[in-house]
């Protein structure tokens, strides 16, 4: 699942980044569906790639907008924060921060979220080369599906990890885990728990970066 934040959150939004878009390199198959996690989702921990403001935005004939080679016909580039960007943290060097919303081309219809912007709104997604905002400092609730390796436990640190997730050993501290708990799906299908009678647990987490 493309979300591994849950609803409760705590933060002012002087810790919010709204300055980098999201390097989607090798994230093509998560893009285009929802229900994939990867380093795209809402809730990736993210590290600085690029921050040359004199870059700024570029517009270019992306495939995404379709066939943009027809001859003698004008066209719209689309538009791209290319200059500034983050990737999602690989474990190692300073972290930025969280991803609160997920990057995605497609909904789970497999329809182009460039055209269908409530769509857009309602999965708590931007488009590739949008600015995504990123947490750097509050209360976060996190899925496990965004731990790697061992539950994180109350009290204790909480670390950088692969893929843009947290892990409770590791070598560059983002946070302290303050509480857990679990979610358990009822009659039908939950998008955290999974299926009907199924529970997951989540982690709320006191980042600080």
């Amino acid at each position: 699942m493309a979300l591994r934040i849950l609803p409760f959150r705590q933060y002012i939004e002087q810790d919010v980044i709204n300055l980098y878009s999201l390097d989607t390199t090798g994230l093509d198959t998560a893009l285009a569906d929802p229900s994939e996690d990867g380093g795209n989702a809402a809730g990736a921990l993210v590290e600085i790639k690029l921050g040359d403001f004199d870059k700024g935005i570029e517009y270019t004939n992306d495939t995404y907008l379709g066939k943009t080679d027809y001859p003698h016909i004008g066209g719209n580039g689309y538009p791209k924060v290319t200059g500034m960007q983050v990737k999602p943290h690989d474990g190692t060097g300073a972290a930025l921060g969280f991803t609160l919303r997920q990057t995605l081309t497609h909904d789970e219809n497999g329809e182009k979220l460039l055209y269908y912007r409530q769509k857009l709104i309602e999965t708590q997604a931007v488009l590739p080369g949008e600015v995504v905002p990123v947490l750097t400092r509050g209360l976060l609730t996190l899925d496990s599906s965004a731990v790697d390796g061992a539950a994180p436990e109350v009290g204790a640190p909480v670390y950088a990890a692969a893929g843009g997730k947290i892990a409770a050993a590791g070598s560059v501290k983002v946070g302290t885990c303050i509480a857990t708990g679990s979610r358990k799906a009822g009659l039908t299908a939950d998008q955290f728990a999974g299926a009907s009678g199924d529970s997951s647990a989540y982690f709320l987490i006191k980042v600080e970066l």
